[in-house]
C-alpha cells in the first residue's frame, strides 16, 4: 500500500468534509494532532465552513481545492452524501475516514471497498465506540457470548433525523454485537415506528446468529434521559455494563473477588476513566496510513454493520405493514401522529 509518509515526511495532511456537529470535533482534534496537519475544511454552507476555519486556523476551501491540499479526508457530512464524497476522494487518490454508515447500500459499500483496494488507499469507517475504553473492557473480559441485551436511548435532537434511529444510534450496538459474536446473522425480527420525525425514532431488534447466539437491541431518540447499557451472558459468566457511568460488573470463575457462598464464582467491579475515543480513532487512521497498521474498522466491518442495519429496517418494515393492516398502527393521514 502507498503511504502518506512518502508525501508528507511522516505527517498526514487531513481535510475535513462537513463543518457541522461532528465535523467540528474532527477538525479540532486534527488541528491539535501530532502526526497530522489540518489541511482545511469544507461544507455546503460557506458560512459554517468559515466559522470552523476561524476556530481551527485552517483554510475554508472548496471541495476540489481541499482534495488537492490533502493526503486524506474525514467525511463528516450527512449520511446520504457519504458514498458520493468517499468515492470522489478515493478516485482522487486520498485516504478516507468516513463516518458511519459507510454508505446507503451494500452495492455502494462494495464499490468504495473496491476503489480503496484498487488505489491502495486506507478506507476506515467511523464506528467510534470500537475505539472506546468501554469496548476494550468488554472485549477483554467476555468471549463467546450466548446472549447480549443492549439499550441505547437518548432525548430527541433534530440532528441525525435525516436517517432512521437504526442508522443513527442502533448501528453502534449492531457493530459492537457483530464484533463480539463473530458469527453470521441467521435471522432478525424487528419492530419500530416514527414518532417525532419522518423516519423511525424507536426500534427493537432480536438478532439470531448462526452459532446460536442471540442479541436483543433497543434504540430510541425520543426518551427523557440518556441510557446506554449492555448485559452479556456466556457459559463462563455474566456481565453488566453501564456506558454512561463507565462501570462494569462481571460474575464468573476467573476474575475478581470470591463471592461468599457462591460455589466458586467471583465478582469483579471496575470502572474506567474518560477516554478520548475520537483521538484514538484518528491515531488509528494515521497509523494505518503512515505505518501500514491494520485498519481497525475497515470497509468490511462497515459493510457488516450496514447489512445488519438494513436487515433490521427490512424486518421492521414487514412488522409495520402487519401492524398497519391490523389497526395497531395508524398512518399520518389517519391521525396516527408520527406513526404510533
Amino acid at each position: 500500500m502507498f503511504h502518506a509518509m512518502a508525501e508528507g515526511g511522516g505527517v498526514v495532511r487531513v481535510g475535513v468534509i462537513g463543518a457541522g456537529h461532528f465535523g467540528r470535533f474532527h477538525a479540532l482534534k486534527l488541528a491539535a494532532a501530532k502526526r497530522a496537519v489540518l489541511a482545511g475544511v469544507t461544507d455546503t454552507d460557506p458560512a459554517r465552513a468559515q466559522a470552523l476555519a476561524r476556530e481551527t486556523r485552517a483554510p475554508a476551501l472548496a471541495l476540489k481545492d481541499l482534495l488537492a491540499a490533502s493526503d486524506a479526508v474525514v467525511i463528516a457530512a450527512p449520511a446520504e452524501a457519504h458514498f458520493a464524497l468517499a468515492a470522489e476522494a478515493l478516485s482522487a487518490g486520498k485516504h478516507v475516514l468516513v463516518e458511519k454508515p459507510i454508505a446507503a447500500s451494500l452495492d455502494q459499500a462494495d464499490e468504495l471497498a473496491a476503489r480503496a483496494k484498487a488505489g491502495g488507499r486506507v478506507l476506515q469507517v467511523g464506528h467510534l465506540v470500537r475505539y472506546s475504553a468501554e469496548y476494550a473492557a468488554v472485549a477483554a473480559r467476555m468471549q463467546n457470548p450466548l446472549y447480549i441485551e443492549a439499550t441505547r436511548i437518548a432525548p430527541f435532537k433534530p440532528r441525525g433525523t435525516d436517517v432512521s434511529v437504526i442508522l443513527d444510534l442502533m448501528i453502534h450496538d449492531l457493530d459492537l454485537v457483530l464484533a463480539l459474536v463473530q458469527s453470521e446473522i441467521a435471522s432478525i425480527d424487528a419492530v419500530g415506528a416514527p414518532i417525532a420525525s419522518a423516519h423511525e425514532d424507536i426500534a427493537n431488534a432480536r438478532v439470531r446468529f448462526e452459532n446460536g447466539a442471540v442479541a436483543t437491541i433497543t434504540a430510541s431518540r425520543i426518551s427523557l434521559k440518556t441510557e446506554r447499557k449492555m448485559r452479556l451472558f456466556a457459559q463462563k459468566g455474566y456481565m453488566s455494563v453501564n456506558f454512561v457511568d463507565r462501570k462494569l460488573m462481571l460474575i464468573g470463575r476467573e476474575r475478581g473477588l470470591p463471592i461468599p457462598g457462591g460455589q466458586g464464582y467471583r465478582i469483579e467491579e471496575t470502572s474506567w476513566r474518560e477516554h478520548d475515543a475520537l483521538e484514538a480513532e484518528h491515531a488509528a487512521f494515521i497509523a494505518a496510513i503512515l505505518d501500514g497498521a491494520p485498519v481497525v474498522v475497515d470497509a468490511a466491518a462497515g459493510r457488516r454493520a450496514l447489512a445488519a442495519a438494513l436487515a433490521v429496517a427490512e424486518s421492521m418494515a414487514a412488522s409495520r405493514a402487519v401492524a398497519l393492516a391490523s389497526g395497531l398502527l395508524q398512518t399520518l393521514e389517519d391521525g396516527g401522529g408520527g406513526g404510533l
